[in-house]
């Protein structure tokens, strides 16, 4: 006799799955960690074949471990790339044809990020990792989003972002055109090389892959708190950027007023750069003075597991045990 899965957990990025069977009582079923989910590139069918993989290693996991699940209530699903509710709607009709549950909700995965950071599905979170977005909600079920596509949806900021606002001050700055900055000799000698140039140059031949230009931000990072004017307006223009997506998220909500969690999240966030955290924290203070600031440690897959408990109405305490099992 097997058992019924209340939650069937999905929290999907571009480089990683992570999927989580959860029973009625909070009790953590199976956890496992699968491939990246990249719809946009491998199309909607590839890209939830890559869950299909996830969800039925989830399955047999449970299995052996001597609690088989005959049925899932419902599935919720936090995906990477469900940007717009378009997508969402997509995605979630493609899920549905899977029929891994009886109920299916999917999300853009700042949704997961926020609610493993929160008490109650209350409050607003800025994740900040290769790119940037910002997501809020309230018990009601009200939401606050921004499309978050890129610069063309008015976003600024991320990882690679910045990568690309360091090359271009240091390039100027090398060749007269910009002011003088130190980013033009530790750009370059992050890759052993000497002059923004020989940078230049090794992009776009190929010698060095364009995708490693993340590699760059944490140098953009040092290069500031060493001092250098452009690196640090660098980073308090993203200070500026976190404290405008989460205050107007917090507007929309009714929440700019009240002791509000603002959830900070992605690997650029969660690195703690003492000069971007005292930036946004002062900003912060002066747009959203009742904002309460954390950095959320816990990982996605719990957000997306107690947004399943959210929909399916469960007990706080089974929200409890859900959370203890995750540390």
């Amino acid at each position: 006799m097997g058992v019924n899965a209340t939650v069937l957990a999905i929290d999907a990025g571009n480089s990683k799955t992570d999927v989580a069977l959860i029973g009625p009582d909070g009790t953590l079923l199976s956890s496992v960690r699968g491939g990246g989910f990249q719809p946009a590139t491998a199309g909607i069918g590839t890209a939830v074949g890559v869950l299909a993989s996830a969800v039925g290693a989830a399955l047999s996991q449970a299995r052996a471990s001597g609690q088989p699940v005959d049925s899932v209530e419902h599935v919720s699903a936090c995906l990477a790339n469900a940007d717009l509710p378009v997508e969402e709607r997509a995605l979630a009709e493609a899920l549905r044809d899977r029929a891994w549950g009886r109920t299916v909700e999917v999300r853009n995965d700042t949704f997961a990020l926020l609610r493993a950071g929160v008490d109650e599905p209350r409050g607003v979170a800025v994740v900040c990792g290769a790119g940037i977005n910002c997501v809020g909600m309230v018990p009601d079920g009200r939401t606050a989003r921004f499309p978050a596509i890129g610069r063309i949806s008015g976003d600024w900021g991320g990882g690679s972002g910045l990568a690309e606002e360091a090359m271009w001050f240091a390039s100027r700055a090398e060749d007269g055109r910009g002011e003088p900055t130190e980013l033009a000799r530790t750009l370059p000698a992050h890759f052993g090389l000497d002059s923004m140039y020989a940078l230049i140059e090794a992009v776009h031949l190929g010698h060095i892959d364009f995708e490693r230009r993340h590699e760059l931000t944490p140098v953009l990072f040092a290069t500031g708190a060493a001092g250098d004017p452009v690196a640090r307006g660098l980073v308090h223009r993203l200070a500026d950027e976190v404290v405008a997506m989460a205050s107007v998220a917090l507007t929309r909500l009714g929440l700019l007023d009240e002791a509000a969690p603002v959830v900070l999240g992605g690997s650029v966030l969660a690195a703690r750069h003492p000069e971007l955290d005292g930036r946004i924290a002062e900003l912060l203070a002066e747009r959203a003075p009742e904002a309460v600031i954390s950095v959320v440690r816990e990982p996605p897959v719990l957000g997306a597991g107690l947004l399943g408990l959210d929909r399916t109405g469960a007990a706080p305490e089974v929200h409890d045990r859900l959370r203890a099992q995750y540390g």
